[in-house]
């Protein structure tokens, strides 16, 4: 089954990081600059960039870590449930073929 809820923020947030570090380096390309002053730009450039990517990493890992840990706490919370549920029908299937048994021997 498909899932028609659009992009994630965390894609988009990725898409836009992706298309500003392009833009900036395609900006840093076309300077007229020496190309020491590029280098160093670019260096400069690039270890913010990393920095913000690590930082955007470790965020986007805290919140998996969360929605696995809320999923872990649903499942144990409907643990029960379904045990009751499968219970109940299990008692149901018993009843019935007992009767149907009970039936069989009467006719």
């Amino acid at each position: 089954m498909a899932d028609d809820r659009g992009p994630t923020a965390g894609a988009v947030l990725l898409a836009f990081l992706t298309g500003a570090t392009m833009g900036a380096v395609a900006a840093l390309l076309l300077a007229p600059r020496s190309g020491q002053e590029t280098r160093d730009q670019l260096r400069t450039y690039a270890r913010r960039t990393e920095g913000e990517l690590r930082d955007l990493a470790g965020k986007a890992g805290e919140a998996l870590e969360e929605v696995a840990e809320k999923g872990r706490h649903f499942v144990e919370s409907q643990k029960s449930l379904l045990t009751e549920a499968f219970q109940a029908g299990r008692d149901a299937m018993r009843r019935e073929r007992e009767r149907v048994e009970g039936g069989k021997g009467s006719a």
